[in-house]
């Protein structure tokens, strides 16, 4: 099967993103369906300024509103400052700022430029962004001054002499919530810079946005989306779950993952429609705003829904206008379907990746018929077969790994083409590691995964990661990571450890301080410990993590 393999150079020559992974053969089809065509995001950002420039784009729990035309003027100006900096069409622009209506400025003015959008997670430190922008090349960088105990400028400007490939002088933040210790503020270079008016030069082939996931490797992928591929996930996705113009999105998890990004942001512009946003998820202000803005639809990990249902029924608060819930991250119990609907909401459960973003989910006509009882359908153009070790399709009922194909999927890895092999095949399949069956109607049901992740409040964290940082640390011998079941997060952060004999036991306060010595974030350090004599491996030497499950699993009730 041949492969459409495309490279993508900046004007000095420079190699930015090479070896995107698309089947020629879908490709050519995806054209023909006219589920890709020659639009990009920028020219849809640009047709909804015409029309609709007086119409709210944006607001959050800080006070701050945008309509289309307030974004598009201001990024126009941003957009201006990067193309004087020598951002060009391709290069990658790195970002990491908080669920902020100001987000949007940035993402707008990469668009204009035709820079690949990167937004990081703001739990990100100085070691994270040293890996993940020097992955990608990345040639600018915007920030906040502060924001939630961090100082986001100092932290930069500590290793951006260690990210050879920024510009000179390309460093910007936004002076929100502290003054700036010199570098260029947003609020300057809106007054500063008239809007930028050059066509960007991107099509709709290329790539437009890099998202960072974790997987069994220990180190955070790049994940190459491109304009196309991004429309039409959120165009089949908004269709399947019947979203209108009128509809208003509230949208509490970060920015910088899928969920945030591409159905926070990407399915409202394409609606014409507007995003809420949460700068800090808490329930009983959420619900707050929710009622106070109109909303009528949101997204996000099971946290989240947890949270609020359980305030509203605490607080004896009624979700006014709140309609449907998109549920992701894990399965969804029929009891707590059963629970949302007593209080107006129509709880669907979806199902997806950053790569594969999303494919399957429960349409809310058939919410309450099914009842927890299935994770999805595919969404229209999308194909998911269940297969078995060596790829054959499966009969109805029988489980299997879960794979989709379709015109939203991601084209590969950066720089990571074995990991891109391994996860994408040549005819476009995208094997997920996650166990499931379907039925003949198509339904599928997720019932485990294979890859060495846990997943705490809808975020994956790599179980070897975790792993890889004990290495070391005092008092630790052998260990191995698992997810710890929890009510609200889904899992928690659970580590088997063989003290070292002779040695301090370790406990969760020493191995914190130990890993924060060593620069490890927050987000990879065990939340709880449990002691064994002897991790359970195989005779290749792999962690038996589904006896160590089994394990805690006793141990728990046990404790009960």
């Amino acid at each position: 099967m041949r492969l459409y393999v495309w490279r993508t150079l900046s004007i000095q020559g420079e190699l930015m993103i090479t070896d995107l992974k698309v089947n020629a053969e879908n490709k050519r089809e995806y054209y023909e369906k006219g589920y890709w065509t020659e639009q990009t995001i920028n020219d849809v950002w640009n047709d909804r300024v015409t029309q609709f420039a007086d119409r709210e784009y944006v607001s959050d729990d800080m006070g701050v509103r945008f309509t289309y035309g307030e974004i598009d003027d201001k990024a126009s100006r941003l957009a201006a400052w990067l193309h004087e900096k020598g951002v060009q069409n391709g290069d990658v622009v790195t970002m990491q700022i908080p669920p902020w209506s100001e987000f949007c400025i940035v993402y707008v003015a990469c668009l204009k430029v035709g820079a690949v959008i990167h937004p990081l997670p703001v739990t990100f430190n100085g070691e994270d962004l040293i890996y993940g922008m020097n992955l990608v090349e990345s040639k600018a960088f915007i920030c906040p001054t502060f924001h939630h105990k961090t100082n986001f400028e100092d932290q930069f400007l500590a290793v951006a002499d260690k990210i050879p490939s920024l510009l000179p002088g390309a460093i910007a933040v936004h002076d929100k919530t502290a003054e700036s210790h010199g570098t260029i503020t947003l609020n300057e270079i809106f007054e500063t810079f008239e809007p930028y008016r050059e066509a960007p030069g991107s099509e709709s082939d290329d790539v437009v946005l890099i998202l960072s996931t974790s997987g069994t490797t220990g180190r955070p992928k790049a994940v190459l989306m491109s304009h196309n591929a991004l429309l039409f996930s959120e165009r089949t996705f908004s269709k399947s779950l019947h979203l209108t113009q009128d509809d208003v999105m509230y949208m509490p998890a970060p920015l910088n993952h899928a969920t945030g990004f591409n159905h926070g942001l990407i399915t409202p512009l394409i609606l014409g429609g507007r995003v809420v946003l949460q700068h800090e998820f808490r329930p009983k202000p959420a619900i707050e705003q929710m009622n106070e803005e109109g909303v009528t639809w949101s997204m996000g990990a099971t946290p989240f829904i947890y949270d609020l249902l359980n305030t509203a029924e605490k607080e004896n608060m009624e979700f006014e206008t709140l309609k449907l819930y998109v549920c992701g991250g894990a399965p969804v119990p029929g009891s707590m379907v059963q629970r949302a609907h007593k209080h107006g909401l129509l709880l669907c459960e979806c199902y997806g990746s950053t790569e594969s973003c999303p494919h399957l989910l429960v349409p809310p006509e058939h919410c309450l018929e099914w009842n927890g009882d299935w994770s999805g359908i595919a969404c229209a153009g999308i194909e998911v077969k269940v297969v078995d070790e060596k790829g054959n399709e499966v009969p109805y009922g029988v489980q299997g790994e879960e794979i989709s194909r379709g015109p939203h999927m991601f084209s590969g890895y950066l720089k990571n083409p074995e990991a891109t092999a391994k996860d994408l095949d040549d005819n476009g399949w995208f094997y997920s590691g996650d166990l499931c069956i379907q039925d003949e109607t198509g339904r599928v049901k997720i019932n485990g995964r294979k890859k060495e992740i846990l997943i705490r409040g809808g975020i994956n964290i790599s179980a070897n990661e975790v792993d890889n940082n004990l290495e070391g640390c005092p008092g630790v011998g052998s260990h191995a990571t698992i997810g710890m079941p929890d009510d609200r997060l889904g899992e928690r952060i659970c580590t088997f450890i063989v003290p070292v004999p002779g040695e301090d036991l370790p406990t969760l306060e020493s191995i914190a301080d130990y890993l924060d010595s060593i620069g490890v974030a927050k987000r990879l350090r065990p939340e709880h410990i449990e002691f064994i004599d002897e991790i359970p491996m195989t005779e290749s030497g792999k962690v038996k993590r589904h006896q160590l499950a089994d394990e805690l699993d006793s141990r728990l009730k046990a404790a009960k």
